[in-house]
């Protein structure tokens, strides 16, 4: 059983382990976005999370506990700075981790982790999609949603009218029988022969 157990392991001994995280943040926080295995992908959010909200807070004591973690002060400004501004608004769920491929060597699940960029964090705090803006300022939201509309009504007539399915077992007679195979012969040599 694993009842109260929430740190991934990793086969590492507890310094390699918070090593290599604070390798993976700072190289997040610096470039944006980092391709990682899935599972340390998920530990390095939770982290980088972190580090942002500390950002945000901007008080000496954050900063102090911020470069625990940071390896480089130039990265740490970033946070304080660049990052705390773009995500001011926003509650949490700074990153986000896609899965990408799984790798050639030992075929383990990649996946990024990149920073919600500066556009998508302004949207989520207003509360609304990516798409949605879009369609808006192209203004053939309208033409495309009456098109639309014209499709689900002429798919509804024609479920209407279409039989229904039986989604029971087919019938004994209604089934094809198929023709009996022919038993292969044993090329096996016997042991007592």
């Amino acid at each position: 059983m694993r009842h109260r157990v929430h740190v991934r392991k990793l086969g590492r001994s507890t310094p390699h382990r918070f090593a290599m995280y604070r390798n993976l943040v700072t190289s997040l926080l610096e470039h944006e976005q980092v391709e990682t295995t899935d599972v340390k992908a998920k530990e390095v959010r939770r982290l980088a999370d972190r580090m942002i909200t500390l950002g945000k807070r901007g008080d000496l004591h954050a900063r102090r506990r911020a470069l625990r973690v940071i390896r480089s002060r130039d990265v740490a400004a970033k946070v304080f700075g660049e990052l705390a501004d773009r995500f001011r608004t926003r509650a949490g769920g700074y990153t986000r981790v896609m899965k990408t491929r799984y790798r050639v060597g030992d075929a383990a699940p990649m996946s990024l982790v990149a920073l919600l960029g500066a556009d998508e964090g302004d949207l989520a705090a207003a509360g609304e999609k990516p798409s949605g803006r879009k369609r808006a300022a192209k203004g053939g939201g309208a033409a495309k949603g009456a098109k639309g509309a014209e499709k689900g009504a002429g798919k509804a007539a024609a479920k209407k009218t279409a039989p229904k399915k039986t989604g029971g077992r087919k019938s004994a007679a209604a089934a094809p029988k198929s023709a009996p195979r022919a038993k292969a012969k044993s090329t096996r040599s016997k042991k007592g022969s």
